[in-house]
């Protein structure tokens, strides 16, 4: 199994990167091959008029990836601008891509009318589900990471190895989904947690900001007084607690205190607080350890291996091709 996956570098990673991170860390202790990098050209499809953040986002990326599990001896940590290939890829699979595909899928519809402080009007981040058929196909990743809001990408990148295997020559396995089984994290304001939105907690933070992130979020609109039962299901603190309270003793006490108002929001946040502290100091303590020099020798490691397995690839691809250089 060759698996492949990785995270933009347009800022800190959140508390919903921490969960997905802590998934791949379960995935690399299973598979054979694996290749997490950091996606610096995504970065630029929404970030081009602010690309000064790129660089320490990708080096602090690194940072977070080794400081939540990711091995660098089992895992191919590395960065996506540094192989050249990847650009060489995305321009032939645009040759086999449409356009009216490309406006179909729904994150791009979604975000086209969710962020109005950026113009995403570009032919890049039309284009990103292009480059990032590249970054998996180029590995020949069979298995992807991902959370559900990524599921058409992918079906986008089969059907783009599909479509080239046809027309030229079967090099390109499709790529299957690995659904991850943890609950996806909504933004502390109910919507996706993104950047983007400015609804996100750090993972690099501390007890003190867990508080004052936590402890205004919304809960269930219904709950308007204390005495007032709620529902859970319609909580967003309840998705948190089922991704960091792991004692079912302690979630049957939120789900019991709630729906019988038994006990109050502020109650469950503090729990919630509590447990969160108490599985990310670790990786506080990791992160205080990791320097950026660090960081920048692990990548330049992954790099050259990356850069050996899309060299081969791209042999392939070009010959293929009847592309002799």
């Amino acid at each position: 199994m060759t698996v492949l996956s990785g995270m933009r570098a347009t800022g800190k990673l959140h508390i919903g990167n921490f969960v997905t991170l802590e998934n791949w860390v379960e995935i690399q202790n299973k598979s054979d091959k694996n290749f997490f990098f950091v996606a610096d050209w995504h970065a630029l499809t929404s970030h081009y008029d602010t690309p000064e953040i790129i660089q320490p986002s990708t080096f602090d990326i690194i940072r977070h990836y080794v400081a939540v599990g990711l091995d660098p001896k089992k895992s191919v940590l590395f960065v996506q601008s540094a192989i050249k290939e990847h650009a060489e890829l995305y321009l032939i699979f645009s040759m086999i891509a449409s356009v009216s595909r490309l406006e179909r899928i729904p994150t791009y519809k979604e975000q086209i009318s969710n962020i109005s402080t950026r113009d995403l009007t570009n032919l890049g981040f039309l284009g990103y589900p292009v480059l990032q058929a590249a970054d998996i196909l180029i590995y020949k990743g069979d298995s992807v990471p991902v959370g559900e809001d990524q599921i058409y990408h992918l079906e986008f990148t089969r059907e783009i190895a599909r479509k080239f295997n046809m027309k030229y020559k079967e090099i390109f396995p499709e790529p299957q989904p690995i659904i991850s089984k943890v609950p996806k994290l909504p933004g502390t304001d109910g919507r996706k947690m993104s950047k983007s939105y400015g609804n996100v907690i750090n993972i690099e933070t501390n007890e003190k900001e867990l508080k004052e992130k936590i402890l205004p979020m919304m809960t269930d609109p219904a709950r308007i007084r204390r005495t007032d039962p709620g529902n859970p299901e319609k909580c967003p603190v309840w998705d948190y607690h089922k991704a960091f309270t792991k004692s079912q003793e302690e979630k049957d006490w939120v789900w019991n205190g709630c729906t019988t108002a038994g006990i109050g929001c502020v109650d469950c946040k503090k729990l919630l607080i509590k447990n969160m502290k108490e599985r990310l100091e670790p990786v506080w303590d990791k992160l205080a350890s990791t320097s950026v020099e660090d960081a920048i020798e692990i990548a330049e490691d992954g790099n050259e291996k990356a850069r050996k397995v899309a060299s081969q690839t791209m042999q392939e691809v070009r010959e293929s091709l009847h592309l002799r250089w």
